[in-house]
């Protein structure tokens, strides 16, 4: 017995004190790297990612975080992994094997796998370009509705009748985002060929400022909506074009308020509104 325990502690003790140490010191500072790994990328986030003065804070942070996230997830996976494989190097496993299969796999799974990671990389400059935002509208290709999620992979829409669109970023060609920043009342209006232009153009100032002036409204509206130009002579109708600006997501609720109050306007001030007219002569 005393032979075995000898054999066994000459045996073990020099591996204990040569691979052993080795492998808690791997272990130990895998975790310590891992715990600190995302309050280190956080910071690093925080110095380089350049804040946008048109954004709100509570805004900027949901990007920070989001990239922040992202960020962590890998290196915490290249964390394990290689911790991983230098722990299986010191029990005597030949990695370069494990590597060479992996290698060989990975081209197998990297024909049906080509399209998530295209979906990860846009992804992931999506975020970091700060393109569009959760709480944004935007319209891709054609496809409009209101960011309710985004993850690294894909998008979440919500169009206007509750449909819920999932996107792959892969798959987005062209954003347009209709709520950054600021957004604008753009709305052509006719008018008869009879009405004096002058009379017109006074009507429709007047009910932009007082809109504007209004204080159910006047939160939501920067720059108040006028007459900027006659933009056609239609065949019925002179096309008047009326601008202005207004809070992200209000441009919708302005124009419908507009709308309305220049009818009234119009109908008061005996402003005509043509619609189309056909003129049937008869053969006797």
């Amino acid at each position: 017995m005393n032979e075995i325990t000898s054999s066994f502690t000459a045996t073990v003790e020099p591996w204990l004190l040569s691979h052993g140490i080795r492998i808690l010191a791997i272990a130990a500072a895998s975790l310590v790297l891992y715990k600190v790994s995302r309050t280190l990328i956080s910071k690093a986030i925080n110095i380089t990612v350049v804040s946008d003065r048109h954004v709100s804070e509570v805004a900027e942070r949901k990007r920070k975080d989001t990239l922040t996230k992202i960020l962590a997830l890998t290196v915490r996976i290249v964390i394990v992994v290689l911790g991983t494989l230098m722990i299986l190097q010191e029990f005597g496993v030949a990695i370069t094997t494990l590597l060479a299969g992996a290698g060989i796999v990975g081209i197998a799974v990297g024909f049906g796998g080509q399209y998530l990671v295209r979906d990860l990389i846009s992804g992931f400059f999506l975020i970091l370009e700060n393109q569009y935002r959760i709480g944004d509208v935007v319209s891709f290709d054609g496809t409009s509705g209101l960011v309710e999620d985004i993850s690294l992979r894909i998008t979440t829409l919500r169009d206007l009748d509750g449909t819920v669109h999932h996107i792959p970023h892969g798959q987005i060609g062209k954003v347009s985002n209709l709520s950054k920043y600021y957004a604008r009342v753009n709305l052509n209006i006719g008018i008869s060929y009879q009405a004096e232009l002058e009379h017109v153009i006074k009507v429709i100032n007047n009910v932009g400022k007082d809109l504007a002036e209004d204080p159910h409204w006047k939160e939501d509206i920067t720059s108040p909506p006028q007459f900027l130009r006659v933009d056609d002579f239609a065949d019925s109708s002179v096309i008047v074009k009326i601008l202005g600006e207004t809070r992200p997501l209000k441009q919708w609720d302005v124009t419908g308020e507009l709308r309305k109050r220049l009818k009234i306007a119009f109908d008061r001030e005996g402003i005509e509104i043509p619609f189309p007219q056909r003129v049937v002569h008869q053969a006797p």
